[in-house]
């Protein structure tokens, strides 16, 4: 063997197909586009067009609303805070919990919610933390400190004016 003599394997490499050059090159005239019509024309995008019917897309009704800037809060239940009760922690912070292992990430910040059991004293420092996971906080022995504070109510209507 020489190295004059290596080869790619038959089929290795594929040509080019170069489109609309002469009828003799086998794919000339209409360039692989069948013939005539709206799909055989340049710029044409039609996905979702039912021939001038108006289409589904735009006959349902339009619903919801991502908010731009929504905060993206990592959710976690009691018995989350029990594990890291029972790997030895007695106060829970948002970057112990991910030290621990027991999320992934923080994002923008950690929410606590009520389901679940938990028996360990435990000073919890969260984000949020909804009245039920509270309640059952300070039922163990705990105490709970939220960085954010209560939703705002929305107000609505006369109120306005007075806030």
């Amino acid at each position: 063997m020489r190295l004059n003599d290596l080869r790619d394997n038959p089929g290795a490499r594929k040509p080019r197909k170069r489109v609309g050059r002469g009828i003799g090159s086998g794919s000339g005239k209409t360039g692989g586009r069948g013939v005539k019509g709206q799909k055989s024309r340049s710029g044409v995008a039609i996905k979702g067009f039912e021939g001038g019917q108006m289409p589904l897309h735009m006959r349902l009704p339009k619903r919801g609303f991502n908010a731009p800037n929504a905060k993206d809060y990592v959710e976690i239940n009691l018995d989350t805070l029990q594990k890291a009760a029972d790997a030895g922690q007695s106060s829970v912070t948002e970057d112990g919990l991910v030290e621990a292992g027991l999320i992934r990430r923080k994002h923008d910040g950690l929410r606590l919610l009520g389901s679940g059991e938990l028996n360990a004293k435990l000073d919890v420092t969260v984000t949020y933390a909804t009245k039920g996971a509270r309640e059952a906080i300070e039922k163990a022995g705990g105490s709970v400190t939220m960085t954010r504070t209560e939703k705002r109510q929305r107000l609505r209507g006369p109120h306005k004016a007075k806030a």
